[in-house]
């Protein structure tokens, strides 16, 4: 329910940067939901098959997600996240 959710209320902010940041928190939801599934799978509350569908699912979602953020022109992780990234451990 937050990836929706997260995409609605940030399509009424009033920039497209603002909108961005609404869509890396669906983003990090998606993540969240996925370890979920994860969690869910492995204390066997759902059978493996149903999880692993569902994961597929939620990565499809993650990767609409980091195309939309694309289309606005806005790259995930922001580019002062991604100058961390790049240095050596």
């Amino acid at each position: 329910m937050s990836i929706p959710a997260n995409i609605v209320e940030g399509r009424r902010q009033s920039s497209e940067k603002q909108f961005a940041r609404f869509l890396r928190i669906a983003l990090n939801s998606g993540c969240e939901l996925e370890y979920h599934l994860i969690m869910a799978r492995d204390i066997g509350v759902i059978p493996e098959k149903d999880a692993n569908a569902l994961m597929g699912e939620a990565i499809e979602v993650r990767r609409m997600l980091h195309g939309l953020l694309r289309r606005i022109g806005v790259p995930y992780p922001p580019k002062n996240q991604m100058a961390g990234l790049s240095r050596p451990v």
